[in-house]
């Protein structure tokens, strides 16, 4: 599809453009500011001079920015939808998408529950429970063997009218958000932003980001391999799940919309990448703080050690690799750039915060 130049900086749903049907039967919120622009930087290595691209999807909202604004925007939709007021969701204590679900549910005016399990102590672990606090979560601790987390589960929720949001925003829903930012970015490069990327190389979670791309991607037409670049452990992500969530969310558009293609999880373009998790979620290595320096550096652009640091990471070593002599790539920029003002050194009310907590501060 042709977009035209004027239009595109204007619009904030491609795929309802393209796919008409899908406006009324997939209705979304309009939390992020779309489309978020594009950067290209020089970058000079060992093997040469390359042009990168960058996606700056840091930038997709003024509350928070980040990856997880295209995903919430459909699924509180949902929620809204069916009147339900407490929302609910999973993820680490430093979880970007359990912060910006809590920061978006208020902002609408709904009450937050966050179940939060331990990680590697980061900087942004005492920040993000300090921005809970701020914004009235409801913090529990949640891990364990599953009979545990069952009854931790039973405990907080039973016999509330609660909407629970997957950890990461990620099912075939939330990958929805992520079809539209493929076409969004298709739209770009035909308004003559970019040229058409080789490879684009994105941080890849709980999945739903990278599969919905690679899908939009795919209803474009365009050749770009998604390099989805392994952060987590195999429990969360791996290839094979991950093709069960390109499966199901291509199913859902198809039976939502009978022009999109039967075919289109086979026209998806992807490679899952692995060899950057280092020594686990949320722990760093010396490959990632360079990525993360020269990011800085070279490309204007804040990363962080748990996800876009690793994804950084897979595109240095290629490009120093340089094995195909292909460098138009992109990198797609999950973080939130957006200010948040929380203290780092100690926990704003002691009284809200669950013990096990408290030793992420200082």
């Amino acid at each position: 599809m042709l977009w035209n130049f004027d239009t595109i900086r204007t619009m904030s749903d491609f795929l309802a453009a393209a796919y008409p049907q899908l406006f009324s039967r997939l209705p979304k919120l309009r939390l992020a500011e779309l489309p978020t622009p594009l950067d290209t930087v020089t970058l000079h290595t060992a093997s040469g001079e390359h042009r990168i691209s960058i996606k700056r999807d840091d930038l997709t909202g003024k509350l928070y920015g980040g990856n997880k604004v295209r995903k919430l925007e459909y699924l509180l939709h949902k929620a809204q939808r069916r009147n339900i007021r407490h929302i609910a969701t999973f993820g680490t204590v430093a979880s970007n998408h359990a912060v910006a679900t809590t920061l978006y549910a208020r902002s609408l005016g709904c009450k937050c529950t966050c179940f939060l399990s331990h990680q590697t102590k980061t900087a942004g672990a005492a920040k993000a429970l300090n921005l809970h606090l701020q914004h009235a979560t409801h913090i529990v601790p949640y891990g364990g063997s599953r009979k545990k987390r069952v009854a931790t589960l039973r405990e907080h929720l039973s016999g509330q009218c609660v909407f629970l949001i997957p950890p990461g925003g990620s099912n075939w829903l939330g990958a929805v958000g992520f079809v539209n930012a493929g076409l969004e970015l298709a739209a770009q490069i035909d308004a003559g932003d970019i040229g058409i990327p080789d490879r684009l190389y994105v941080a890849n979670g709980t999945m739903a980001t990278a599969v919905g791309i690679a899908l939009g991607l795919a209803l474009a037409g365009l050749p770009t391999e998604v390099h989805a670049v392994q952060v987590t452990e195999s429990f969360v992500s791996s290839p094979e799940s991950m093709r069960r969530l390109l499966d199901k969310t291509a199913f859902a558009l198809h039976q939502l919309d009978a022009s999109v293609p039967v075919d289109l999880a086979d026209r998806a373009n992807y490679r899952f990448r692995t060899g950057f998790l280092g020594d686990g979620y949320a722990k760093t290595n010396d490959a990632t703080e360079r990525a993360i320096a020269i990011a800085g550096d070279k490309l204007g652009i804040c990363l962080e050690g748990t996800y876009t640091g690793k994804a950084m990471a897979a595109l240095l070593q290629d490009l120093d690799e340089n094995r195909d002599g292909r460098t138009n790539v992109l990198f797609w920029n999950t973080y939130n750039s957006r200010p948040l003002h929380a203290d780092m050194k100690r926990p704003l009310n002691t009284d809200k915060l669950p013990q096990a907590f408290l030793s992420y501060f200082d």
